[in-house]
């Protein structure tokens, strides 16, 4: 690796969790010469500050891209439009705005029309996070060997996509380059409709009588546990991930909702042999991420 770092100086919209640990990757493998962070909660800005996550702190976003090399916006996606709208007059000539956002096409929707000819755009997913949220949730280690998608527009120069991704391999991701459309069709079937049948499924248990709740609890097995866990994510930047890709999930979730429909008929009528099948194909996909190192 060089001495120099990546970046000479790197803003930071947001510092959540994953605000937070790219700027605690950032500063373990130097990969910066300036954070500047911006949070609209005074409380997270002073907690950024005692944490060492950045070298300076601003309470507007313009003020913390001024001379910014690389801008990331880590927002949720509802944020976007008020963002790119109060930064895109001062982006630095020649830099890259990139973001960290579970939906593309929205991000280019919002993002876009606010960035200046001479500003390389870049969106990026992350593809990485726990159910914590907060500048103390961070830890440099959330993206070793998980992978970071870049979805940079038709004509984007070659090479600051290419620095980009230099940079997510430093803080230990997997690269991959894909469409902003085709991305959201492959997320919504990954991570967008698990978390919406998890709260779904951990809603249902509210709608239970009280006895029923405390017991529900108290016997949780691994599944319904993992369900509670999915669930416990933040709302807002959920919230914004259903509304900005409304169209792929509400597809994925119409393809659900059939194959429940045939699975219920299946326990409806004994046909064990069917079930079988079934949980014979789901197993092979459960070997293949944990092949992939993804488990």
């Amino acid at each position: 690796m060089a001495d120099s770092p990546l970046f000479g100086r790197v803003a930071l919209i947001g510092i959540g969790l994953i605000g937070s640990s790219l700027a605690r990757a950032m500063r373990q493998w130097k990969l910066a010469g300036h954070i500047a962070g911006h949070a609209k909660s005074e409380r997270t800005r002073a907690k950024a500050v005692e944490l060492g996550l950045v070298d300076s702190i601003h309470a507007e976003p313009a003020a913390a891209v001024a001379g910014a090399d690389l801008t990331v916006v880590c927002t949720p996606l509802g944020a976007y439009a008020a963002i790119g709208a109060a930064i895109g007059p001062h982006l630095k000539p020649g830099s890259t705005l990139t973001d960290v956002g579970s939906v593309k096409q929205a991000v280019i929707r919002d993002l876009g029309p606010h960035v200046p000819e001479q500003v390389h755009f870049i969106p990026g997913h992350p593809v990485a996070g726990t159910e914590h949220s907060g500048p103390e949730s961070g830890f440099a280690e959330l993206f070793q060997g998980r992978w970071c998608i870049l979805t940079p527009p038709a004509g984007t120069d070659a090479a600051a996509v290419e620095k980009l991704a230099e940079l997510w391999r430093r803080c230990g991701s997997m690269m991959e380059i894909m469409e902003a459309g085709h991305h959201d069709q492959v997320l919504a079937i990954t991570s967008h409709l698990p978390h919406l049948i998890a709260y779904c499924i951990v809603a249902t248990v509210t709608g239970v009588e009280e006895a029923t709740q405390k017991e529900v609890i108290k016997f949780s097995a691994s599944g319904f546990r993992d369900f509670t866990r999915i669930a416990a994510s933040d709302p807002v930047m959920w919230r914004d991930v259903f509304l900005n890709n409304r169209e792929a999930v509400l597809e994925m979730l119409g393809r659900f909702s059939e194959d429940l429909a045939a699975l219920q008929r299946n326990i409806r009528w004994g046909e064990g042999d069917k079930l079988e099948d079934l949980f014979t194909r789901t197993r092979s996909i459960r070997r293949g991420i944990i092949e992939a190192k993804q488990a």
